[in-house]
């Protein structure tokens, strides 16, 4: 199965210094169709103003999983952790027993991330948190796992979950391959470009659910910039 979900028809909110969409249900938008999708519960498109951004608030039990498109974020946490993350790069908090943090955009320009949340194998254990410069030229042609849960994933940063999430840079014409695997969940979204995903056409930003798939063919129409999350 292999649903598309166009950016058009997602839930949102516009607050101003945010504009977020929500692919599932998340905050004001309730969908009771679309609550997850196997372990992954949420991911937001947010667009963020300048110098503005999220002040400090709690989570447990959650691996978050930003990915940011363009601009960077800045993360402050009550554990001491700080960093700030770029554009194609990503950063992973593992809220654990519980965390509290603060999510800005520092700079004097845009910022726009993809935030992704999936649900950890267990509860509890030290919250984390870590993040990652990942070479663009790694990810042109295919799939390159840049979080992931997942046995043989060593580059990757590590989330507490059966769940890797993945990314790839495609040139107009070019073709990746993913293998998703029996009784597996994918949910693929193009932060940039239009692609074919087995045939079936998904453009900028659109969602792309898909089930009982054993292989992933993805056709970029466009140059494209794709985020994959394979999770059970």
């Amino acid at each position: 199965m292999i649903e598309v979900r166009p950016f058009a028809g997602l839930g949102g909110a516009n607050h101003g210094w945010l504009d977020a969409k929500h692919h599932f249900a998340f905050g004001s938008y309730r969908d009771a169709k679309r609550t997850g999708w196997g372990a992954l519960r949420v991911w937001n498109d947010d667009t963020i103003a300048a110098n503005s951004g999220f002040p400090p608030h709690p989570h447990a039990n959650m691996e978050i999983i930003t990915y940011v498109r363009e601009g960077a974020i800045t993360h402050e946490d009550n554990q001491g952790n700080r960093g700030r993350t770029e554009a194609g790069d990503v950063q992973v908090m593992s809220a654990g027993s519980g965390i509290a943090h603060a999510e800005y955009n520092r700079e004097s320009e845009t910022t726009r991330i993809f935030q992704i949340w999936i649900m950890p194998n267990e509860t509890g254990g030290a919250p984390a948190w870590g993040a990652k410069p990942f070479p663009k030229d790694d990810r042109s042609g295919r799939f390159v796992p840049l979080a992931s849960g997942l046995p043989g994933d060593t580059d990757a940063l590590p989330i507490r979950s059966d769940a890797r999430v993945a990314g790839a840079r495609l040139k107009a014409g070019e073709m990746a391959s993913y293998t998703l695997g029996a009784g597996r969940h994918g949910y693929l979204v193009p932060a940039t470009g239009s692609i074919e995903v087995n045939g079936v056409r998904a453009d900028a930003r659109d969602g792309v659910a898909i089930s009982d798939v054993e292989t992933l063919s993805v056709r970029a129409i466009d140059d494209a910039e794709i985020v994959l999350v394979d999770i059970a």
